[in-house]
């Protein structure tokens, strides 16, 4: 059994931002941001390649009910997961990753050099 599945249980005690019969949201313990909430389905779903479209859906009202409780759905967040090894997947239950609680760094992100200011 994973440790998600343990967590479901209540084997594992954990932070509970928000929950149904179907998901279950709760903060981070190694937080990479000021909000930092893991988002899981209850069945166990190993990764983002095997979830259905039924349960996404499920999945993505639950995630903005968890936005708003935060008051993120107003300033803004960064959501996500991991699929597979190469992806940086570390626990195989189907999990997203929500930040928030401030402007979030992506080295990534593009800057556009003639945007005036």
């Amino acid at each position: 059994m994973c440790i998600f599945c343990k967590m479901i249980k209540g084997e594992i005690p954990i932070d509970i931002v928000h929950e149904n019969e179907n998901f279950l949201a709760f903060h981070d313990i190694y937080p990479k941001a000021p909000v930092h909430i893991l988002i899981i389905p209850k069945a166990h779903i190993s990764c983002f390649q095997e979830v259905s479209p039924e349960t996404m859906a499920g999945l993505t009202a639950f995630t903005q009910e968890v936005t708003t409780k935060m008051g993120l759905d107003e300033t803004g967040y960064r959501l996500i997961t991991n699929n597979g090894k190469d992806g940086g997947q570390e626990i195989y239950h189907l999990h997203f990753h929500l930040l928030g609680g401030g402007k979030l760094k992506w080295e990534y992100m593009h800057e556009d050099p003639h945007k005036s200011i």
